[in-house]
């Protein structure tokens, strides 16, 4: 072999090495990328359960708190009262809001019709029956309501 054909041939070996090199380097990169998207596909999931594991539980609690509110109503007692206000307080804690649904038009995604009135204006709310509840954004407990029609 002459000295011309066997640095021709050194110099397709340095380029397909570095070929290879290239190759091997985005397939590692992909690799990476995907291990990180898992990892924060992990992390949001492990998120979600944590901030609704607690959702049975409030659901729960949301009777009792109906309870002690109707209670209140009748015997108007300051201490019943303090200790509505920190039950509420609590919950807001957890990112338990009340959706507020009186005088609002009526939202079928939010809200359930118990009864129905006839009144002046189409499909709005007339009076709350039950309150309603999301949770961090999501809808726990729909309203129920009696909506004019």
């Amino acid at each position: 072999m002459k000295k011309g054909q066997k640095a021709k041939i050194k110099e397709e070996e340095i380029q397909a090495q570095i070929a290879q090199i290239e190759e091997l380097t985005n397939c590692w990169k992909r690799a990476l990328a995907d291990y990180q998207n898992l990892e924060k596909r992990f992390a949001k999931e492990k998120e979600d359960f944590i901030a609704f594991a607690n959702e049975t539980l409030i659901l729960k609690l949301l009777s009792v708190l109906d309870n002690l509110e109707k209670a209140q109503d009748y015997l108007k007692d300051p201490g019943l009262q303090m200790a509505i206000d920190e039950f509420r307080k609590i919950l807001a804690e957890e990112e338990l809001e009340e959706i507020k649904a009186e005088g609002k038009d009526f939202d079928p995604a939010e809200m359930e019709a118990i009864e129905v009135q006839k009144g002046e204006s189409k499909a709005e709310v007339a009076r709350v029956l039950e309150k309603g509840y999301r949770l961090k954004g999501k809808l726990l407990k729909p309203v129920k309501v009696m909506v004019n029609k």
